[in-house]
This record gives C-alpha cells, sequence and structure tokens, in this order.
C-alpha cells in the first residue's frame, strides 16, 4: 500500500535515512526539519501519515502532536513519534498527546514498515468514510465539532487472557475507565465479540493453548467484528510476531510486561478512534435516510420512489411480470388542517403511513409522493391482487378514528385510491403513474372513500 509520508526531524541524516528506507518502498516522502514547518507542511500537504521525532529545537514533537490533533485539517493523520526516548513514562506522554505509536531509534526496519502499513490502512478506511459524508475536514460530524481530547469513557473491553493475575492487573487497570469482560477461552471470546457491542477487543498473544494471532484474524473476518479495534498483548521484542499482527489487521498493541499507564493509553487512543468512525458511520447512515425516506413519515421519499418504480417497470417488461401501481389521497385532508392545524394534520399522515405499512405486503413499497398523497409500488402483482389490499387498506382507514393531538377529538378519515397496472399501452414509468392517478380522481369524483382502477370501478 502506497501514501504519502511526512518525516519530521531536525537532524538532516536522520531525514535522509528513514527517506530512503520509505522511498526504497514506494512511498511517496515529504520532510520538515522543524515542528512549526511540519505543521505547516501537514495542513498544506495533507499527508496519510507523519514520523515525528520528539526531540527538536523549535517546538518538541509531543507539542505538535496536541498542535495537529486540536486541528480539524490534520487530526485524523496518524501519527508515529521516532525518538531516542525509550523511557515507558515518554511512550505515555506521546500516546497521551495523541500520538499513534511510539518507535524508540535506532528504528527496527520490520516493526516500522508493519507499523506504517497498518497505519495507512486504517486512514484510508477513516478517508472513505469521510469521503462518502462528504467531510472535508473530518471537524463536524452530527452537527457537532469533534475535539480530540474529548473524554470518551464507559466503552465495553473484551479481554481475552488466561493467566489469571495479568488479567485481573488489566481489567483493574482499565476498570476505572470502561466496563471490561474476562475471558480465557477462544470460543467465549468470540461469542462475546459478536454479540457485544465492545468499543476495543484485548488479547494476549501469550495464551497456553490459543493462538491469539488466530482469534485475531477470525474476529477480522466477521462482519460482527471486523470494524472492531483489536489491541494485542506481545513479548517485548517479538518483532516478527508484531509485524504478523499487525499486518493481520491488529490495530495496536502492548509489550509485556505491561505498563498500566500505557495499556490505559492506548486502549483509550482506540476507544476515541472508534468512537470517531461510529459517529461518521452514524451519520452516513442519517444522510442516506434523509436522501431515500420521508422525514415526516419515515415511508420512503418521492426520489426513491421514482427511481424504485423506474427500475421495477423495466424489469416487469423485460420479464413480462405483472406491476401494480396504487395511489391514494387523504380525504377532505384541508378540512383538518385548517380545523386543527398542521400539527394535527401530521400526526393523521404519521399515523396513516403506520397503517399503510401494516395493510400493504413486505414486498410492496410504500412511499409519501406529497402533501396528503402516498404510493404503493407493487412488483409481480395482478390488478385483482392489488385491489384486495387496496381495499383492505381503505377498510383499516376508515373503521378506525385518527389521534389528531393533545385537546382534540378523535378525527373519522377516508382516503381514496387508484390503481393501475403495467399493459402493453404504458410506454413508461409516468404513464403508469398518470393512469392510477386518473383512477384515483374518478373515485374522488364518485364519492371518495372507495377504490377505482383505470380500467373502471371495481364493485
Amino acid at each position: 500500500m502506497t501514501g504519502r509520508i511526512l518525516v519530521v526531524d531536525d537532524q538532516p541524516l536522520n531525514v535522509k535515512l528513514l527517506e530512503a528506507k520509505l522511498t526504497r518502498e514506494y512511498y511517496d516522502v515529504l520532510t520538515a526539519r522543524g515542528g512549526a514547518e511540519a505543521i505547516c507542511m501537514a495542513v498544506e500537504e495533507r499527508p496519510d501519515l507523519i514520523l515525528l521525532d520528539v526531540m527538536m529545537p523549535d517546538m518538541d514533537g509531543y507539542e505538535v502532536c496536541r498542535h495537529l490533533r486540536e486541528q480539524p485539517e490534520t487530526m485524523h493523520i496518524p501519527i508515529v513519534m521516532v525518538t531516542a526516548l525509550s523511557d515507558t513514562a515518554d511512550r505515555v506522554v506521546g500516546l497521551e498527546a495523541g500520538a499513534d505509536d511510539f518507535l524508540t531509534k535506532p528504528v527496527d526496519d520490520l516493526a516500522l514498515f508493519a507499523r506504517v502499513r497498518s497505519l495507512l490502512r486504517f486512514k484510508v478506511t477513516f478517508d472513505e468514510l469521510r469521503l462518502r459524508l462528504g467531510v472535508n475536514d473530518g471537524a463536524v460530524l452530527g452537527n457537532q465539532a469533534l475535539r480530540w481530547g474529548e473524554l470518551v469513557e464507559g466503552a465495553r473491553v473484551l479481554l481475552l487472557e488466561d493467566f489469571d493475575s495479568r488479567a485481573r492487573f488489566m481489567a483493574e487497570a482499565l476498570a476505572d475507565h470502561h466496563h471490561v469482560d474476562v475471558v480465557a477461552t477462544e470460543a467465549d471470546a468470540l461469542r462475546m465479540a459478536e454479540s457485544g457491542d465492545y468499543a476495543v477487543i484485548v488479547i494476549s498473544l501469550s495464551l497456553e493453548d490459543i493462538d491469539g494471532l488466530r482469534v485475531a484474524s477470525q474476529l477480522r473476518s466477521r462482519p460482527a467484528t471486523r470494524m472492531v479495534p483489536i489491541l494485542v498483548l506481545i513479548e517485548d521484542g517479538d518483532l516478527e510476531r508484531l509485524a504478523k499482527a499487525l499486518d493481520l489487521g491488529v490495530t495496536d498493541y502492548v509489550m509485556s510486561p505491561v505498563d498500566r499507564n500505557e495499556l490505559i493509553a492506548r486502549v483509550r487512543m482506540q476507544v476515541r478512534r472508534k468512537h470517531y468512525q461510529d459517529r461518521l458511520r452514524s451519520d452516513i447512515e442519517t444522510s442516506v435516510s434523509m436522501a431515500t425516506l420521508d422525514e415526516l413519515t419515515r415511508l420512503h421519499n418521492r426520489r426513491y420512489l421514482m427511481t424504485y418504480l423506474a427500475r421495477e417497470f423495466e424489469r416487469a417488461r423485460s420479464n413480462n411480470k405483472p406491476l401494480t401501481l396504487m395511489v391514494l389521497d387523504v380525504d377532505h385532508f384541508k378540512v383538518v388542517n385548517d380545523t386543527y392545524g398542521h400539527v394535527s394534520g401530521d400526526i393523521v399522515l404519521v399515523e396513516l403511513g403506520r397503517r399503510m405499512l401494516q395493510a400493504t405486503r413486505s414486498t410492496d413499497l410504500s412511499a409519501r409522493y406529497g402533501g396528503e398523497e402516498f404510493v404503493v409500488v407493487m412488483p409481480e402483482t395482478p390488478i385483482a391482487i392489488a385491489c384486495a389490499v387496496a381495499e383492505r387498506l381503505r377498510q383499516m382507514i376508515a373503521e378506525k378514528p385518527f389521534a389528531a393531538g393533545a385537546g382534540n377529538p378523535e378525527l373519522p378519515i377516508t382516503i381514496s385510491i387508484g390503481v393501475a397496472a403495467l399493459n402493453p399501452g404504458c410506454a413508461n414509468p409516468e404513464a403508469l403513474f398518470q393512469a392510477a392517478d386518473q383512477a384515483l380522481y374518478r373515485a374522488k369524483d364518485l364519492g371518495r372513500n372507495r377504490v377505482e382502477t383505470a380500467a373502471g370501478p371495481q364493485d
């Protein structure tokens, strides 16, 4: 996987070394010699990943990292700190500042490239979500501004560990901020992971009778757990296994012996990432819903209806299958709005939509065309059956009065329905719709609260 990587270091030799290594692996490399320059380049160039030195004269890496995480243009870019500092406390400071990882100089090539590949995969996934939502800077989701430092607590964490003392230690460390479930078998881990809404899954790779990497691989292959962050516990210095884990889709790792603060910081990072991705996906689902559903009744809207009708029209003609269309209108709806107000009118329309879904079949598509006019598309349905469904709907509406809001009496509501079936005279979906609409007007002219077809009355 290729990508644009920004290398930040005030030492030219270090920059050239990393640049040469990355270029050999076909990455596009940008370079900056200080913190201020790095911030400007990150904003202007939008790299896919940043390798950031900690010790720089103008601004240390921690400060640069915090600044990048606070900016909407750069907050989603993965950051790996590369430094000669090796103390656990230094790693924790870097992770708390927003770094995704902390590599110690001299950097091992195997660990470096495994981490680069892993984080670039994450960046691609994140960018695809942002693109689908139309978010250019990642700053606003669901009309709320994202802040990197916002507290995300109370998440569910699943821990697979069969060494009791270490399991207790890790569970107690995380329990101050999250809900932790501990399991000791592969079967329990897979079962609970699929059934529970976990923000992070932690897997020990030192299990006695279980291959932790195989568990991670299975979790990545299952739809319910494919996007859940996985953090593995690995023995210090086991770089080959770490590289394998990252290539299998593991999101992060912590070395044994486990440092409490580092574990908390790494889990917090993954919870935060999951939180952001979930908000992106939620907003995507909301935008799709807004594009296809009527906001008031939650039936399909006119735009989706016409697209669906055109597709079913062509399919019916190509396969010589029946297609029937039902157009209905609320009788004297203007009187409801004028007498009781538009709020009461909306309540009536919502209930009408609910009853439509009850009276029609799962294979039918119910939609609000506009105002008090509704449409039901009935694929592979002869007109006789469609008329029976229409009559059932008419009776369901007329037999039980509608609530009209607090302080208002229940209202008797009726509907008129026009039904038309695809025939050789229908050249296009609009012609079929016009035939059903004409039948609707005939039902109104004949006294309302009745069903008419394009061919004549159904008495």
